[in-house]
């Protein structure tokens, strides 16, 4: 649904003002509308009169236990869809303007949350634990950021990476093989990003050097780790599983300080080796990216190749080396599955290498958006367990398909028009 403004406006220079004659989109204000009258009708039709909803806080690092938070669940309920509604006329009113809706989807998205939330866990005498929801959620969306990583490395530079899945396979056979034939979990560390790499040079190899089709590529490359694997698992480490399926756990460090604060220290900063690690490679990479004459190059490389060799980029290195660097990343993030002295199973990365890349485009090709994508789809993958553990009444498939309806709201244009780079999957002569 669109219009346009019958006569122009002129900006204060006295120029054609392009924004308002562009016509007015409808959609995210029409969505939000929709949610916030479902969510009204389902927490007025479900939801008992005066049961109590208990959200349990405490910080398990300090030994510090807060009371519950007890709240009446449809009052509180009703009031969060009222603010709902208020973003949602806010939105409206922004969207007739001509103004920028901001980060009001964000804060609406965020109420609701809380709203379902409280509705989930009404009567539950148990209450929401949320130290574990938060710190379940960084478990399982560190091996999805390093994926996403290793998808911004790639496209940055103009190669498709559909192979992600196939390098946290690698990642997670090595780390576990290695650190369970030396005893050091480092070790598999050391060794589960060049399982990564070697992946990702058979993708660069193929992609630039015989040019062919990038997807078609990554998809075989992961047929490909997955039946190795497999085959592998079947007959070798079966044979031997105290020796080479038996990886030592990896401890937890807590940062003096940090990991004290209540509800989210325990969660952020009582973590392993690989938490640390993946703080550090979002805020480098992200720096690195958009803040360095590499990062441009790179940036040069996948947007406009032709240009870049025109200024002495030397364009198929550059995508070598970050193809290269990406599936190490993606390797590395293979090792968080079984981090936690957990053996090696057949297909133990269970498909997240493509909701690595949902999380790649969700977060518009950048390292911090990655990260804020990834952290979405852990946060519904701990809420199926954790709703799940204390005998919550919502379906589990629910839960499950919430990151996924997020992601196809994102890309149709929900959170703005999403474009990846211009010469994403073309190959350079």
């Amino acid at each position: 649904m669109s219009s346009q403004l019958a006569t122009p406006r002129l900006n204060p220079e006295g120029l054609l003002d392009e924004r308002a004659m562009a016509p007015i989109s409808w959609r995210t204000p029409i969505i939000l509308g929709v949610v916030s009258i479902i969510g009204l009708l389902a927490f007025v039709i479900f939801t008992p009169p005066g049961s109590i909803s208990r959200i349990v806080v405490s910080n398990s690092a300090t030994a510090i236990q807060i009371d519950p938070l007890h709240l009446p669940s449809q009052g509180s309920a009703l009031f969060l869809v009222v603010v709902a509604f208020g973003l949602t006329g806010l939105a409206f009113w922004a969207t007739l303007n001509r103004r920028r809706l901001g980060a009001i989807p964000i804060v609406f998205g965020i109420v609701m949350l809380f709203a379902f939330l409280i509705w989930a866990v009404a009567g539950n005498t148990g209450g929401l634990p949320l130290p574990l929801l938060l710190s379940t959620t960084i478990t399982a969306a560190v091996p999805l950021v390093f994926g996403a990583l290793a998808g911004v490395l790639c496209e940055r530079s103009g190669i498709i990476n559909i192979a992600i899945e196939g390098q946290l396979l690698a990642g997670a056979f090595l780390a576990v093989v290695v650190s369970s034939a030396t005893r050091n979990p480092y070790i598999g560390l050391i060794a589960a990003p060049i399982a990564g790499a070697l992946v990702g040079l058979l993708l660069a190899v193929f992609s630039i050097k015989y040019r062919v089709d990038q997807i078609i590529v990554g998809v075989v490359l992961n047929v490909l780790v997955l039946g190795l694997t497999n085959y592998l698992f079947s007959t070798v480490l079966t044979q031997n599983p105290q020796g080479l399926n038996n990886p030592p756990r990896m401890p937890a460090f807590a940062i003096p300080g940090l990991s004290e604060i209540p509800v989210i220290g325990p969660a952020l900063f009582n973590q392993t080796v690989i938490v640390y690690v993946m703080y550090v490679v979002v805020a480098v990479l992200q720096i690195m990216l958009f803040r360095s004459r590499w990062g441009l190059r790179v940036r040069a490389v996948g947007e406009h190749p032709k240009a870049a060799d025109t200024v002495g980029i030397k364009v198929n290195r550059t995508r070598y080396r970050n193809v290269v660097l990406g599936s190490a990343i993606a390797g590395f993030g293979g090792a968080a599955f079984v981090s936690a002295a957990l053996p090696f199973t057949k297909e133990v990365s269970a498909g997240r290498g493509y909701i690595a890349l949902a999380a790649m485009i969700l977060g518009r090709w950048s390292p911090t958006g990655a990260l804020a994508a990834a952290l979405l789809f852990g946060f519904a993958d701990s809420l199926n367990r954790v709703l799940g553990n204390i005998g919550s009444p919502v379906p589990y498939e629910l839960l499950a398909m919430l990151p996924y309806l997020a992601t196809i709201f994102a890309v149709a244009g929900l959170v703005g028009r999403i474009r990846p780079p211009a010469a994403e999957g073309k190959p350079y002569p």
